[in-house]
């Protein structure tokens, strides 16, 4: 039944309202469990597969703590600026979550490089086995992290 009066009270406007999606807001913290939980478990799954005992640690600290440094730094970027940044806006979704996914790649191929040279300058004769990983790993997942991440805050926020 339309009630003239008040049309956004009517059956019919109920009916709409109901078949639309309910939206979700952008909660940064629990974007960022995903964020750490994806690369972790799929690290790990590969470890344990392979019974590598590096892999399995490596899962839960390179891969999985860079991928939440990661996802909170993008998180909170996306957060603040995010919805006033033009191109971030306008652009298709796949477009802009790819561009992020590159610059978390580079930015995790740059840490990556500064740390392994940092330390090596420190102290080097200093060996240690993940090291020699975090050229993979933090890319990997800087890139993951910030797809994850802008995939879900676009969803939210043109909805």
């Amino acid at each position: 039944m339309f009630n003239q009066k008040d049309p956004i009270r009517s059956e019919e406007s109920y009916a709409a309202r109901s078949a639309q999606p309910r939206q979700k807001p952008f909660v940064l913290w629990r974007e960022l469990i995903p964020a750490y939980l994806s690369p972790a478990i799929m690290a790990s799954i590969g470890g344990i597969v392979n019974a590598d005992k590096v892999l399995q640690l490596r899962a839960l600290t390179t891969i999985g703590g860079a991928s939440l440094l990661m996802a909170l730094w993008i998180g909170l970027w996306l957060r603040k600026r995010g919805s006033h940044t033009r191109w971030v806006v306008k652009t298709p979704r796949v477009i802009v979550v790819g561009c992020f996914a590159l610059a978390g790649a580079m930015l995790g191929l740059m840490a990556s490089w500064g740390i392994s040279n940092v330390l090596h300058i420190v102290n080097p004769s200093l060996s240690w086995t993940w090291l020699d990983h975090i050229g993979f790993d933090f890319p990997l997942s800087g890139a993951l992290a910030c797809t994850i991440m802008t995939w879900r805050w676009r969803a939210s926020f043109t909805k």
